[in-house]
């Protein structure tokens, strides 16, 4: 996990987990329409997976 990537995920969650699935970046997205916060922590758990 780069800090590019740390960055984008607080700035836009959606984008920085693109390359995971669409699963992942439905979450993600869902999660940000409910709430900045549940976002950008749901970002950087699927971020954090390997």
């Amino acid at each position: 996990m780069n800090i590019f990537r740390v960055i984008l995920a607080i700035v836009f969650p959606p984008l920085a987990v693109v390359d995971k699935g669409c699963g992942s970046f439905l979450i993600v997205f869902i999660l940000t329409c409910l709430g900045w916060i549940p976002g950008v922590l749901g970002a950087l758990i699927i971020m954090n997976k390997d």
